[in-house]
This record gives C-alpha cells, sequence and structure tokens, in this order.
C-alpha cells in the first residue's frame, strides 16, 4: 500500500471524489528509501455560510508535501495553504502494518484553524472532507492492489 501512494500517478488517477478535487503532482523524488512526493489539492464540498463569509471556497488549495519511508513502512505529511497560510496548519503521520494479506494504515495529525468565531466549525468541515476523502482513496488502493 506504501509503494502505491508513494506512486505520484497514483493519486492523480483519484478523480469524482465528493470533497476534494482531482489531485495535481507537483513532483516526485527518490533518495534512498525515502519517496517525497508533493500534491496540489483543492477543497470541493459546499461549507457553512458562515465559513464562506470569512474563507472563500476556490481558494482552499494546499500542498500536501509527504516523505513516504518505504523501509519504515511510515509517511509524514505536511500541508502547505496556497492562500490563509497565516489561518491554517495541519500535518499527519501514517503508520503503515501488514495484516494477514492487507495492510493497516493508522493516521494521527494536528489541524488548526485560525479564525475568529467560526475555526471550530472550519476544522470540523476540513476533518470531515478529509475522513470522506480517505475513505475514498481506501476504496481506490483496494480496487488498485
Amino acid at each position: 500500500m506504501i509503494t502505491l501512494l508513494a506512486d505520484g500517478d497514483f493519486h492523480t488517477s483519484m478523480t469524482g471524489l465528493t470533497k476534494i478535487g482531482a489531485p495535481e503532482l507537483i513532483s516526485r523524488t527518490v533518495s534512498g528509501h525515502v519517496v517525497t512526493v508533493q500534491m496540489r489539492y483543492q477543497f470541493i464540498a459546499n461549507l457553512p455560510a458562515a465559513v464562506t463569509a470569512v474563507v472563500s471556497p476556490s481558494k482552499l488549495t494546499w500542498i500536501d508535501e509527504t516523505d513516504y519511508d518505504l523501509d519504515a513502512m511510515r509517511a509524514t505529511t505536511v500541508m502547505r495553504p496556497d492562500h490563509y497560510e497565516k489561518r491554517l496548519s495541519a500535518s499527519f503521520t501514517q503508520t503503515f502494518a501488514p495484516v494477514g494479506d492487507g495492510t493497516d494504515r493508522a493516521i494521527d495529525g494536528d489541524l488548526k484553524v485560525r479564525a475568529l468565531l467560526v475555526a471550530g466549525q472550519v476544522e470540523r468541515a476540513i476533518v470531515s472532507g478529509l475522513s470522506e476523502h480517505l475513505a475514498e482513496e481506501r476504496a481506490l488502493l483496494d480496487s488498485a492492489l
């Protein structure tokens, strides 16, 4: 699974997702057993009016920079917003472990939104969208594997 995720072509094949637009491969580099992939994403789900009053949905784009350590079966990601960089910070770690004929993927991370009155709403919307995206991604991974 981690090898497939470290392949930029897998990400760009993900189209028709409900919360996040089709990813764009920015770069992919290999250094020993570490593969670094940079992908640009756009959040495309509907947001509450209170949220769109302070952020423009068309500007909810970011670059995921992920280092996939193929030997350690671990990946670390930093999300770098194209806009609102002072209002959003996020990073997460993925660990992969063989389980029977498959792979277990655990994800742990931090997301922080800085916006008066609506920070919690924005954080919940982003986490919800990312959770749905990961579920859709898993189905695509299962099909690809």
